[in-house]
């Protein structure tokens, strides 16, 4: 049994966004994802997916994207929100359409945390909040931090690695309130997804304080699933 995190699946199975249109990395992406996960997780792994895991505009649009998850390796795939999956609902109504549909290896991180082993696996979206400081994007940036303490707070005295879909720190910018919950809370290694291609240049990696720092946006690790834990 292992953890691993992989981020930005930008899945499109059902609908007309594939990402092999930029072409470079992204050619033949889902097969390299299925090969990807095939070489590395097992069928009791644990999969964290940063965000950005389909196009579909709707849970039913991203069914053929759910599907080919749940059919990949691995016990639990535990899916956190990105600044394009609009497919996403409430809590209940994504759990109630896994459980219709058959899903039964696909869970929500959000508002909450899941325990895998003595450690606990917290995580939101984020934002990218220094880039628009307007009266709309500070109420989004607030309830993000709200639900990443909420999922921190959950986790009660277990050691905690935290999951993100927008980096909380690169290159000339920092989220100080993000970063601060992080140090607070003990977390031990946060992972993010988001920077693609040339972005790839500005990512944050390894050890900035107490808190280790991980880019894992699928172009970026070779569409394998990082391993975290044994």
């Amino acid at each position: 049994m292992a953890l691993y995190a992989i981020g930005d699946t930008h899945l499109s199975l059902g609908g007309s966004k594939p990402m092999d249109v930029f072409g470079g990395g992204w050619s033949g992406y889902v097969g390299k994802l299925r090969e990807g996960f095939h070489a590395a997780v097992s069928p009791g792994d644990t999969v964290v997916i940063c965000g950005d895991i389909s196009w579909g505009m709707s849970l039913e649009e991203a069914r053929e994207d759910f599907a080919f998850l749940d059919a990949l390796p691995g016990g639990r795939k535990l899916l956190l929100k990105g600044n394009h999956d609009y497919w996403w609902m409430t809590a209940a109504k994504m759990k109630g359409f896994f459980q219709e549909n058959g899903f039964s290896t696909l869970e929500i991180l959000h508002n909450n945390c899941h325990v895998y082993g003595e450690t606990a696996v917290c995580g939101t979206r984020g934002w990218f909040y220094e880039e628009d400081r307007g009266e709309h994007s500070a109420k989004i940036f607030n309830r993000e931090l709200i639900r990443l303490e909420a999922s921190l707070k959950a986790a009660g005295d277990r050691e905690k690695l935290c999951f993100l879909h927008y980096p909380p720190l690169y290159q000339g910018y920092r989220c100080q309130e993000i970063i601060g919950l992080l140090e607070q809370y003990g977390v031990r290694l946060c992972c993010y997804g988001h920077l693609h291609g040339g972005s790839h240049r500005l990512a944050v990696t390894g050890a900035q304080g107490n808190v280790e720092y991980r880019l894992v946006a699928a172009d970026y690790v070779g569409f394998r699933p990082v391993k975290l834990l044994d």
